[in-house]
């Protein structure tokens, strides 16, 4: 089976809800088409996720993965067609729920996986977690229960950074800490305002200081990568004569590797209490011969291509502005690089697409990268 022929089946199985059965496709194709050593645990079964799937073969020292999820964000109503998702091609691009986040690449290592001889004393590793688009559920759960390659390859969107249509290797990207403040004051009738205290003032105290906060940057690898500090929501009061005794503000922070934004000095405010409700850590690759050993591969497989049809650049080392299941994995230990067929703007949309010469890039980059990296 081509790239295209298993993304095209995969992308057309409904896994906004329960993922049970794009794992099933997962664990059933690599059965079929490998002799590796299949295994699926047990992450996300409260849920209903039906568990990551991860294969293995070689062994050695060395452990290189190629990393995807098989969940993805509810659809819209024009991907949905009696049960199932619409799938199509036209414009050579595949259409349809998944294809660029990330059912496309999941299809790319899968073959990249079955055709790939490791180096002698390497392990390859194939791996689809659940839940990556509710906070990272599988991936979690993989680590905790020892998943630690030395080396990870996370096929999240790296396409049209550096230039369009270019398939380009992140070596970082940005975490989010999501937050939350709660101002506490007390109630009075609101023409006595003096007998009470206002929550929202101090809410807005509070806001002030997250206004005034210096976003947090660093720089991996020559790349500069910087974040963000912003108040998203604000809610409180009861009654348009009441002067408030509670007010939330949510506060959304895009975090950089190794810099936090000190938003604890929100409790320096009276009865503010700062509460982090969310946080999906950056990831910084930390081995440049990694990185630039994923690069040639891109570089490679871009050049071969152009080589027929010219294109418009060459692959660069790019930063990614979004979270992925490869900051889970950095920060257990694992040495990360992203690279994958989405572009820009094509993931989570109505008219979500992925281009097939992408796919198939990324194929030989995924297969090039399993046979020559040894560590």
């Amino acid at each position: 089976m081509e790239v295209a022929d298993v993304a095209r089946d995969l992308v057309s199985i409904p896994s906004h809800e329960r993922e049970a059965a794009a794992g099933d496709f997962v664990e059933e194709w690599l059965r079929e088409h490998t002799d590796a050593t299949v295994t699926r645990d047990g992450a996300g079964a409260q849920e209903g996720r039906g568990g990551n799937v991860v294969a293995r073969k070689g062994a050695g020292g060395t452990s290189l993965a190629l990393v995807g999820h098989h969940d993805v964000v509810p659809p819209d109503d024009s991907q949905v067609d009696d049960g199932g998702y619409v799938v199509r091609e036209s414009d050579g691009r595949l259409r349809g729920r998944g294809s660029a986040d990330m059912k496309g690449a999941v299809a790319a290592a899968l073959c990249a996986f079955r055709d790939a001889d490791p180096p002698d004393g390497a392990e390859l590793v194939f791996a689809s977690f659940v839940g990556e688009e509710v906070g990272g559920v599988g991936a979690r759960a993989a680590v905790d229960r020892g998943f630690a390659p030395d080396f990870a390859v996370v096929g999240e969107g790296s396409t049209g950074y550096s230039a369009p249509g270019v398939t380009d290797v992140a070596v970082a990207h940005k975490g989010r800490r999501g937050s939350t403040l709660v101002a506490e004051g007390s109630a009075a009738h609101a023409s006595e305002p003096e007998a009470g205290a206002n929550a929202i003032y101090r809410a807005s105290d509070a806001v002030d200081v997250v206004r005034d906060l210096e976003f947090p940057e660093t720089e991996v690898m020559g790349r500069q990568l910087s974040g963000s500090v912003a108040v998203t929501e604000i809610e409180g009061g009861s009654a348009w004569n009441v002067i408030p005794e509670r007010c939330e503000v949510t506060v959304d922070e895009r975090t950089v590797p190794g810099e936090r934004a000190p938003l604890e000095r929100t409790e320096e405010v009276a009865g503010v209490t700062w509460t982090v409700d969310q946080d999906l850590p950056p990831m910084a690759c930390d081995d440049a011969a990694f990185a630039d050993a994923v690069l040639t591969a891109a570089r490679d497989a871009q050049a071969e291509e152009d080589a027929a049809a010219p294109g418009d650049g060459t692959p660069e080392h790019v930063v990614k502005p979004h979270a992925t299941d490869a900051g889970w994995l950095a920060d257990a230990g694992t040495t990360c690089v992203v690279c994958g067929p989405a572009e820009p703007g094509e993931a989570h949309t109505a008219t979500e697409s992925v281009s097939l010469a992408a796919l198939d890039r990324c194929y030989e980059i995924y297969r090039d990268v399993a046979e020559s990296w040894s560590g």
